[in-house]
């Protein structure tokens, strides 16, 4: 069956292109790069992320905001609070609130989560992995830099 070229304009409009400037998907791209993105996603997906040296293989689960800001070195409570929200928007978190004293808030990865998840870990392990090798690479380029 033919496709007419009306209907192939409209396929084409529905269909998302990072390579077009006014994707949207661009957006999600930038947003999912980001390093607080990666790290808060892996503590999220396997709880032994959170012990040194250990590769993301365990079960996720929900985490208290307090838990993740302890273990996210370096974060500030903004950046991390930015970085919750935005991922609870595209769906990729749960936010739960407890009405405890004091209130207690955890968060969890969703199933849409857990496949970024999933994508993210490898990106992360390969960072963790080859991280000497960059290090020389950058040095030695310093080197011939100057």
């Amino acid at each position: 069956m033919a496709t007419t070229a009306a209907r192939q304009r409209a396929r084409a409009e529905v269909e998302y292109n990072a390579f077009v400037a006014a994707c949207p998907s661009r957006k999600l791209l930038d947003r999912i790069s980001n390093k607080w993105v990666t790290l808060i996603l892996a503590a999220l997906g396997s709880d032994s992320a959170h012990r040194p040296g250990a590769e993301c293989a365990g079960e996720p689960r929900a985490m208290r905001y307090s838990e993740l800001a302890r273990l996210l070195a370096g974060v500030s409570q903004k950046m991390l609070t930015q970085t919750l929200r935005s991922l609870e928007r595209d769906g990729l978190v749960t936010r739960t609130v407890v009405p405890t004293v004091p209130v207690t808030v955890s968060y969890e990865l969703t199933d849409l989560g857990l496949s970024l998840y999933e994508m993210m870990r490898g990106v992360k392990a390969w960072a963790e992995a080859h991280m000497d090798e960059v290090l020389a690479h950058r040095e030695g380029y310093d080197t011939r830099a100057t």
